[in-house]
């Protein structure tokens, strides 16, 4: 990804008249990145996306620092985090550094009252429980467990959830969230080595425009400070677009694994780069199959990055005591590796069903006070045991 899309109507030409039926043009938007080099879609409005009544300061929402420098390994129940009624006030950031913010949310539903969009980072949403639709001015997409949301910063977006039973894990990433360049061509394309291609990306359809005169708050965030704008016009007045830059989703069910006849490092399960860190998924697959393989990872130092595991499903294999949406955090610097007894009881296995996603920032994070709610009490003893 990315690769280019269109849904609805367009003019034959970029920057020319594209008449209305009923008189008037049609008001052409550039929605991009990096100036004008980076990705963009162009999009075609019903009326001016800029006409704006009013602009209100809502506050600032940046994240309280609790530990600002880290050296030890901790871990987290983020199932413990309880459910709240709006989207955005369930949402909960853990991680901080300069490169993303990493959070979790459990939200009962997404207010209708408001649209939200980001303008300072890309989102990826991770969702763990729940399904809904994601609504945007490119279109829908439909969601569900295990997928990767991909949204853009400054996509304006509502989330319609199909019930009150929903967890979210979320980046917010200060640079574009791609998919690893050694997975792609010089055109773009995936190769044949690629854990996932083309055909498993799901990108908007069903556009609906909605021809839309009043006052439709969008809650936008800069600089960690939240602002209310009042638009005239519907923000999803959009009768055509094309281009590059836009929402999509991907299963972590659809990622392929590589294995080998001995134990591969993490890079073979990455799914998502960006400036600063990588993700990966971690998905049921065949054990290392030579005769003498230990499955189990070895013992290993990130000395330039921190390691973040979000466990999803599964048993997985190198940690004991592990329940669903718990996170650990191994800080760079130190060594870590399975629990004791986790790598005895590999030997001889043959697959595993775990199913968890891997966040490493290559620059160390600090801890908010949300997540030492979270805290599982003397996690970096664990390997004492």
């Amino acid at each position: 990804m990315p690769r280019y899309h269109t849904l609805g109507k367009i003019p034959a030409k970029r920057h020319t008249t594209f008449k209305k039926k009923e008189g008037g043009l049609y008001q052409e938007e550039l929605f991009g990145t990096a100036g004008f080099a980076g990705m963009s879609s162009l999009i075609y409005h019903i009326y001016p996306p800029t006409v704006v009544s009013e602009v209100k300061e809502l506050g600032d929402v940046s994240p309280k620092i609790a530990i600002a420098k880290n050296m030890k390994a901790l871990s987290f129940q983020g199932f413990s985090i309880e459910q709240e009624d709006d989207y955005i006030e369930s949402r909960k950031t853990l991680f901080v550094n300069g490169d993303l913010h990493i959070g979790l949310a459990a939200p009962k539903t997404f207010s209708s009252v408001y649209f939200y969009r980001n303008s300072d980072a890309d989102e990826m949403l991770f969702v763990h429980v729940g399904s809904g639709t994601l609504k945007t001015m490119y279109g829908n997409i439909k969601f569900g467990y295990g997928d990767y949301l991909i949204i853009p910063r400054g996509t304006t977006y509502q989330i319609d959830f199909d019930s009150e039973d929903n967890r979210l894990l979320y980046i917010e990433s200060f640079s574009a969230i791609t998919s690893p360049a050694r997975y792609r061509n010089n055109f773009g394309q995936f190769l044949e080595h690629s854990p996932f291609c083309e055909r498993d990306f799901r990108l908007p359809t069903d556009l609906q425009t909605h021809d839309e005169k009043g006052e439709f708050r969008v809650l936008s965030k800069k600089q960690g400070v939240m602002w209310e704008y009042t638009h005239s016009n519907h923000p999803f007045d959009v009768v055509g677009w094309d281009g590059f830059n836009y929402p999509y989703a991907f299963s972590i069910h659809d990622f392929e694994p590589i294995t080998g006849r001995i134990h591969l490092p993490p890079p073979i399960h990455q799914q998502w780069e960006a400036a600063g860190f990588v993700v990966c998924s971690f998905v049921p697959r065949l054990y290392d199959y030579h005769p003498e393989a230990i499955p189990a990872p070895y013992h290993h130092s990130n000395v330039d990055s921190e390691e973040l595991l979000y466990y999803v499903d599964g048993d997985f294999m190198s940690r004991n005591d592990i329940k669903k949406g718990q996170i650990t955090l191994h800080p760079g610097g130190i060594p870590h590796g399975p629990h004791p007894g986790a790598i005895e009881r590999s030997v001889g296995k043959k697959e595993t069903g775990e199913l968890a996603v891997m966040i490493d920032p290559f620059k160390p994070v600090a801890i908010t006070e949300e997540a030492l709610k979270l805290e599982v009490d003397g996690y970096y003893k664990s390997w004492m045991h």
